[in-house]
């Protein structure tokens, strides 16, 4: 027979479970992670999912429109490009290349630059000062411009692409994670922690990093939404992914020309990266106004 409680215990909820019952408060930010979880599942499923290949030409479909206009067909829900390839397979495909792989960069971005971050803010003097300075530099140039002069020195192709944004990413994650990290030092719980006899690493690991942990969410939400523009515009550029992946930059460029002929081709990779752009700004800017608003109470 179970025991009853005779004793009512109050229970607190978890820093990242107040910090989602403030996020799900918000119905846009709620929006935008719908909209990011849908991009999530196709980049990931989309070999499964796509109905056309992506890839393989079809002479006799060349140009179709979208099949709500009168000369479109079914077959083809958003009609076909100048090599008859399916719109909708190639949209569907480039979401892993695009959206996905801006997710593995940041990831990466992060890991690197907060172990940076986090290391640096536990130096000081001259080493400290030049990293700040380095850093003061490298913040200054636009993201876009800094990455087209690094694969320019590796030279264009997706994966020089990748490792070109990465290494534009990581210094923006070393930068808050080193201030965040100085702002909890001086604070009266980390003096506690050194009373007790914790080592820097020791008082860096349990007990900064669960304080600094949604600042740091909150940038790489920003940074992906860099990264996903970066990747378009490098595809633009032609510096991106060769031909024929069906990245959503590379399409865009490959579309320019047919545009007075065959606007679809065109617009609609343009409002793939909108939306990809929009989601994920939302849902950072639900976080950001989260944290706020956790902070306040």
């Amino acid at each position: 027979m179970a025991r009853e409680k005779i004793y009512q215990e109050e229970e607190f909820p978890s820093p990242f479970l107040q910090l989602w019952q403030i996020f799900r408060q918000t119905p846009v930010a709620m929006v935008g992670l719908g909209c990011s979880i849908f991009l999530i599942v196709l980049a990931v499923f989309s070999p499964i999912l796509t109905p056309h290949s992506a890839i393989e030409s079809n002479l006799d479909m060349l140009l179709l429109p979208p099949s709500w206009d009168p000369s479109g067909n079914i077959t083809f829900l958003l009609g076909t490009d100048d090599l008859g390839r399916d719109m909708l397979s190639r949209l569907m495909s480039g979401a892993s290349l695009t959206f996905g792989l801006s997710f593995v960069v940041v990831v990466i971005s992060l890991v690197i630059g907060v172990l940076i971050g986090s290391l640096s803010a536990l130096t000081s003097g001259i080493k400290a000062s030049f990293l700040n300075h380095f850093l003061d530099v490298v913040l200054s140039i636009p993201s876009l411009l800094l990455a087209i002069i690094i694969v320019a020195i590796l030279g264009p192709g997706l994966s020089n692409t990748l490792w070109a944004i990465v290494m534009v990413l990581i210094p923006q994650f070393v930068h808050i994670t080193r201030n965040a990290v100085k702002e909890e030092f001086v604070k009266d719980y980390v003096l506690a922690s050194r009373l007790d006899g914790a080592s820097s690493l020791r008082i860096l690991r349990y007990s900064v990093f669960p304080n600094i942990v949604e600042k740091i969410i909150s940038q790489a939400t920003l940074a992906q939404s860099a990264a996903i523009l970066d990747i378009a515009a490098l595809g633009f550029l032609g510096l991106g992914a060769p031909i024929p992946l069906p990245e959503w930059g590379a399409m865009l460029k490959s579309g320019i020309d047919l545009f007075y002929i065959a606007p679809w081709a065109v617009y609609l990779p343009g409002l793939a990266i909108l939306f990809s752009v929009v989601a994920t700004n939302l849902v950072g800017e639900g976080i950001r106004h989260s944290l706020k608003l956790h902070k306040e109470s």
